[in-house]
């Protein structure tokens, strides 16, 4: 039950990142890169606090360069790649590439999905297309080239976290990482930042609680899912994000997010619930 409420809550926490991500870059509250600035910096602060709440210390020497790498990749290509990108676009684009990246990981080390992990997989990815296909158009190649890169670079963090052994301190100290990453890339782009309160607001809540918190708890559940299983339960943030953008964003709510939304829970649930039966057997 842990376990699942855990990943409930990363799932939703990348849910509403998505949210503000749209209510920031989509309102031009703020520029991409002072989003992503301010993101990576007050998501560092925050661990950073909590850490030396919970230990006594921050423990600066977990983490590592690489995984903070992957992080900051996804974090700076998916802000510019939203700048020319449509919503459904964008999504189709990062989850797909987040999907087909991790699983290929697994294939290549052996991982062999059972056909009930397949299904569920084909049944939750159609449902992201059947979601997301009515909104799609010709989209620019640079910026799908960005999310393309966004999504491999979130696989390849998410697939960095499955043996962390303290997923708070691992996720402080890579956002502290790609502070000076940030820092340095920002630097012919300060003449053009364009900060606003609302937008700083965005970012503040994008950063300390939808990405620093949320990818902490992510990292701490990484160890409980296969490869597959992983890459199929991010599959369920479009929809979750979709329903939120109902609720906040007062969007219509349409027969075909009911049956999109349908399609990716129920994959999702084929894909969770085969670990138990194959070990029933």
């Amino acid at each position: 039950m842990k376990v699942a409420l855990f990943t409930t809550l990363a799932l939703i926490a990348f849910a509403f990142n998505s949210i503000l991500c749209r209510l920031a870059l989509g309102g031009e509250t703020i520029d991409a890169t002072g989003f992503t600035l301010i993101r990576l910096l007050s998501g560092a602060i925050t661990l950073t606090f909590i850490s030396f709440v919970a230990n006594k210390k921050t423990e600066l020497e977990r983490g590592n360069w690489l995984s903070a790498f992957f992080l900051f990749g996804y974090a700076i290509c998916f802000s510019f790649a939203y700048l020319k990108l449509t919503t459904a676009t964008g999504a189709l684009i990062l989850f797909g590439s987040v999907q087909l990246t991790m699983i290929c990981a697994a294939l290549i080390r052996g991982e062999r999905p059972n056909f009930l992990e397949w299904l569920g997989l084909f049944l939750a990815f159609s449902g992201l297309v059947y979601l997301v296909f009515p909104g799609l158009s010709a989209p620019p190649i640079a910026f799908s080239a960005l999310m393309i890169s966004a999504g491999i670079a979130w696989g390849f963090y998410t697939l960095r976290g499955k043996g962390s052994e303290n997923p708070l301190a691992d996720t402080t100290g890579n956002f502290i990482r790609t502070v000076p990453m940030i820092l340095l890339f920002a630097t012919p782009f300060y003449s053009q930042i364009q900060l606003s309160p609302k937008g700083i607001i965005l970012a503040v809540l994008s950063g300390a609680i939808a990405s620093g918190i949320g990818y902490s708890v992510w990292y701490s559940v990484l160890k409980h899912h296969t490869a597959t299983r992983a890459a199929t339960l991010q599959l369920a943030v479009p929809a979750i994000a979709a329903i939120g953008g109902v609720i906040f964003l007062a969007e219509t709510l349409t027969a075909r997010l009911i049956v999109a939304s349908c399609l990716i829970l129920g994959g999702i649930g084929l894909a969770i619930i085969s670990k138990k039966i194959k070990g029933i057997r």
